[in-house]
């Protein structure tokens, strides 16, 4: 059975709503009370197991009695759990539900990938030093690396949660640490770029006009909407269903970091159109990203709607 745990403080005049809530709820399993048993701050402790394809529901009903204001509520994610009889019946009737993304886990992990540490900014700038390697070396490998090296991608998805949800403030920190994250690390990748020219350490090919990989970063064109677009709607379905091994091919996909340290080089090196081709990459990636990522969010929250609606109306007749 797929589910998720719930922890719940409520405070004592609250609690009896809340529990009449829960144990109504077919979908709400192992319902436990305990009257005062929670310090700082005192509640009521109450804890259940809810499936996976009503938790939506359930914790939307629990937010309009405004539990998570007056008290708290915590999500933790089941990785197993094995039950027969009634709670088989009930995990087995709720067909393809089973599989619904929990919105409210979907927004923390976008959210705690939104916030922006110093280390962001550091990996950024890394991110971009590794990519200038690999440019004047000719190293598809290394640009790979700096590309799953690279953070920006969960500032990307913030912004669009953001866009999505109409949080302003939200959309503007995001952007804010993009601009100042590719600045960052274009200037200090600059600055790597010109010791490099100036000693002379650039592979014998590239001093020589041959650049696969900064003509293959600095040539936007139709395939470069394409890449991006698909890989906008893998990230956020990735990330709805917490698949990893699917959101890293994201991270190796999108040419965000090798744009910004072609830049970098491009201009140390005095290449002006690469370096605007580059810059031109830069901005499709991250528009198209956000774009993306908004539209899939808001079409993945409207097909689970219209399924759980129609689910409804099937167990109601």
């Amino acid at each position: 059975m797929e589910m998720i745990h719930v922890r719940a403080v409520s405070p004592p005049d609250l609690t009896g709503r809340v529990v009449d809530l829960l144990s109504g709820d077919p979908s709400v399993l192992n319902l436990i009370v305990q009257p005062g048993a929670v310090r700082h701050p005192d509640g009521d402790s109450l804890a259940c197991d809810v499936l996976t394809g009503a938790a939506n529901d359930v914790l939307r009903a629990l937010r309009a009695l405004q539990l998570d204001k007056r008290g708290s509520i915590v999500i933790e994610p089941v990785d197993m759990a094995f039950g027969g009889g009634d709670a088989g019946t009930r995990a087995g009737g709720q067909g393809a539900l089973t599989h619904a993304p929990v919105w409210e886990q979907v927004e923390a992990r976008i959210r705690a990938e939104g916030t922006y540490a110093p280390s962001f900014y550091l990996y950024l700038v890394v991110a971009g030093l590794i990519g200038a390697v690999g440019i004047v070396t000719n190293s598809q490998i290394l640009i790979v690396a700096a590309m799953v090296v690279g953070p920006e991608y969960g500032a990307i998805v913030s912004i669009a949660l953001g866009i999505d949800r109409g949080n302003r403030s939200r959309v503007r920190q995001g952007l804010r640490a993009l601009l100042l994250g590719f600045l960052l690390a274009i200037g200090v990748t600059l600055l790597f770029s010109l010791l490099i020219r100036w000693c002379g350490f650039e592979s014998t090919a590239f001093s020589l006009g041959v650049r696969p990989v900064s003509q293959l970063i600095d040539s936007p064109n139709f395939f470069s909407f394409a890449v991006a677009g698909l890989a906008g709607v893998v990230g956020i379905v990735s990330l709805t269903e917490a698949r990893t091994s699917a959101l890293l091919g994201v991270f190796i996909s999108v040419t965000t970091i090798p744009a910004a340290a072609d830049i970098a080089v491009s201009v140390a090196f005095t290449s002006w159109s690469e370096a605007w081709g580059s810059f031109v990459q830069l901005v499709v990636n991250i528009v198209v990203l956000i774009v993306v990522g908004t539209g899939t969010l808001r079409c993945q929250r409207e097909i689970w709607r219209r399924v759980g609606a129609r689910r409804a109306r099937a167990a109601r007749q």
